[in-house]
């Protein structure tokens, strides 16, 4: 698979089977996805793998805890065009995917409940940064992920990152034994896809080119 097939066929996958994934697989694609930009060579990604063998033991721990108030903005409070359409577009779709009528909400909260199952994923990483680093090494973690998802894909593995994962913070940081300095930005649930499943068939959309891109010209 080259660079170009790999791009086009990585897609936010949720929902996993349970097949699970080797912990030397995840530390090779780790040190190779280690070697994506990092402005001033910081290198600010701080990684906790979470393995197959250690998955339900995360379970397990997770239920004793409880959701906190997300440890950033995910999104601007009040999105605006063309964004808010962006986002609620997918959400509709990935729903009547999964059959969920808009107004049951119940059934959607249990969805978004999913969201800490790694959506059945076996393994997952998650990923953290120190608390002082800024907007630049923020950037460079989402080269790093970027780069881990494209290597994964690859190898043969799916992969959905889950930002989601800022509300759980605290109890994710006490499980991984992440020092107080750091904090969560997110994690990667890793596995193989259940191509059964409906929701998998989901592909986002993107914007015209000439809605987000221009050549400048003298």
């Amino acid at each position: 698979m080259n660079v170009t097939d790999a791009i086009r066929s990585r897609k936010s996958i949720r929902a996993f089977l349970n097949t699970p994934v080797a912990d030397d697989t995840l530390r090779e694609l780790l040190e190779l996805s280690a070697r994506a930009p990092s402005g001033g060579n910081v290198q600010p990604w701080r990684v906790y793998v979470i393995g197959s063998e250690t998955m339900p033991h995360f379970h397990e721990f997770l239920a004793t805890r409880e959701m906190e108030e997300s440890a950033y903005p995910i999104y601007p409070d009040k999105l605006w065009e063309p964004y808010r359409t962006n986002r609620f577009e997918l959400g509709e779709q990935m729903y009547a995917k999964l059959g969920i009528p808009r107004d049951d909400r119940p059934a959607r909260l249990a969805r978004m409940a999913e969201n800490f199952k790694f959506f059945g994923a076996p393994a997952a990483i998650f990923c953290f940064i120190d608390k002082g680093m800024g907007p630049p090494q923020w950037s460079d973690l989402g080269m790093f992920l970027q780069t881990f998802m494209l290597a994964a894909q690859e190898a043969g593995l799916d992969t959905c990152p889950q930002e989601a994962w800022a509300s759980w913070g605290g109890a994710v940081g006490e499980f991984v034994g992440a020092p107080d300095d750091e904090m969560i930005f997110c994690a990667v649930a890793i596995g193989h896809a259940d191509t059964d499943a409906p929701v998998n068939t989901l592909d986002s959309e993107r914007m015209p080119f000439d809605q987000w891109a221009k050549f400048v010209t003298p």
